[in-house]
């Protein structure tokens, strides 16, 4: 028997916000140990939180998996070699309750205020990839690495706004569980949340 929309749909919030929880002390674990450097990758910083959530006790009172460069499956074009060609997304969460499986994920991204060039792959590389379903619902992590979260999500807003995508921009919303919080609305999936989390004094 199929379960109410309505129940589900609380089961779904009550799962997102506790992937929220678990992401967002990660990174407050990881700016307090200082190990995080500021040349480093994309894929190196999402697997040093990873490995933070992990250790948090309370994934695993809430019975939540978490995996890194995970495989998007596929219905299309399965021939010899399609494996290697499968869409990775940076970090899913899982956790199976009462019979129902819930899935979120989290697509990160450099970021810093003097390179369009990361803001441009924020958006090409990142939103997009939620607004044309190519990635099951999730989340945006921003990874700021140089300057200040305001003003690099304002160059991110002017890019938007030059491609005629006004009401996609980003804009700051109340969070109880992270500060550098924002939404932007889309057509195709509705809202789309990011989590700007902001590394600048990770050497002070």
């Amino acid at each position: 028997m199929a379960l109410n929309p309505i129940i589900h749909e609380k089961f779904s919030n009550a799962f997102e916000y506790k992937c929220f929880s678990l992401v967002a002390e990660a990174y407050q674990v990881s700016m307090n140990e200082k190990i995080i450097q500021l040349d480093w990758n994309e894929n190196d910083i999402s697997q040093e939180l990873c490995e933070k959530l992990d250790c948090n006790p309370k994934r695993l009172q809430w019975s939540i998996s978490a995996t890194r460069e995970f495989h998007l499956s596929t219905t299309k074009n399965k021939k010899k070699g399609f494996a290697d060609k499968l869409s990775r997304v940076d970090l899913r969460m899982s956790s199976i309750t009462s019979k129902l499986e819930f899935k979120y994920f989290f697509e990160a991204k450099r970021l810093m205020e003097n390179d369009s060039g990361l803001k441009r792959s924020y958006i090409d590389d990142g939103m997009e990839r939620f607004t044309s379903k190519k990635y099951p619902s999730g989340c945006m992590l921003g990874f700021l690495l140089q300057g200040n979260v305001d003003t690099t999500v304002k160059g991110i807003n002017k890019l938007l706004i030059k491609d005629k995508r006004n009401t996609q921009t980003l804009n700051s919303k109340k969070n109880d569980l992270h500060k550098d919080y924002f939404e932007s609305k889309h057509i195709e999936i509705g809202v789309l949340k990011h989590l700007i989390f902001d590394f600048t004094n990770m050497s002070n």
